[in-house]
């Protein structure tokens, strides 16, 4: 009797190895249907959108609570956010002034790619207004932007294929409130957020 008690407790402890490996099957089994449906470029513009909206954001209270003009200048050539804290309001950058960088990614670019355009305009960037050489645009410190306009990003397979439009999204800027609002092309339509 004893040993079969002692038997029992052995059995109990722990997994066996063909029990390990019929988890692990269902799991492989499970992530080949899942796996190809995701797609990573999406993900990463959706991403690129959201780092833009929230720098757009934060640039705008930066300006409300610091009392001075932020400049958001959209540098296409490196897929960059450049935010220039311009404390004197001049319009340049001065020495103790802070400029900060925010890259978009390394697949994601501003263009339409593919996706009609928005009545914001049918430029990758919108804005007119020019700092540094860039388009910009600046927040005062009532937290309007100096202008209504706004950006479009894609990913570079979109640039470059058609029928991947899908991966097309913009931020528009209101002027009298400086309000951004998402929209994410669906393949047929503009769609409000992600």
């Amino acid at each position: 009797m004893e040993r079969q008690e002692k038997r029992r407790v052995r059995t109990r402890r722990g997994v066996t190895l063909i029990e390990m490996l019929i988890v692990m099957v269902i799991i492989g089994i499970v992530a080949s249907f899942a796996i190809p449906k995701i797609d990573l470029t999406r993900i990463r513009v959706d991403t690129a959108m959201q780092t833009a909206g929230t720098t757009l954001l934060a640039s705008q209270r930066l300006a409300v609570t610091r009392g001075h003009d932020v400049v958001v200048m959209f540098d296409a050539a490196n897929s960059t956010l450049r935010v220039h804290e311009d404390a004197d309001n001049d319009g340049a950058v001065g020495n103790n002034e802070r400029v900060r960088g925010y890259p978009l990614g390394d697949l994601v670019v501003f263009g339409l790619g593919g996706a009609p355009a928005r009545p914001v305009g049918n430029t990758a960037i919108t804005f007119q207004q020019m700092r540094e050489g860039l388009p910009a645009v600046v927040f005062h410190r009532s937290g309007s932007a100096s202008e209504f306009g706004g950006v479009y990003l894609t990913s570079r397979r979109a640039t470059l294929a058609a029928g991947l439009s899908k991966d097309t999204r913009v931020l528009e800027i209101e002027r009298s409130t400086g309000r951004a609002s998402w929209f994410r092309y669906t393949g047929a339509v503009w769609s409000q957020g992600f």
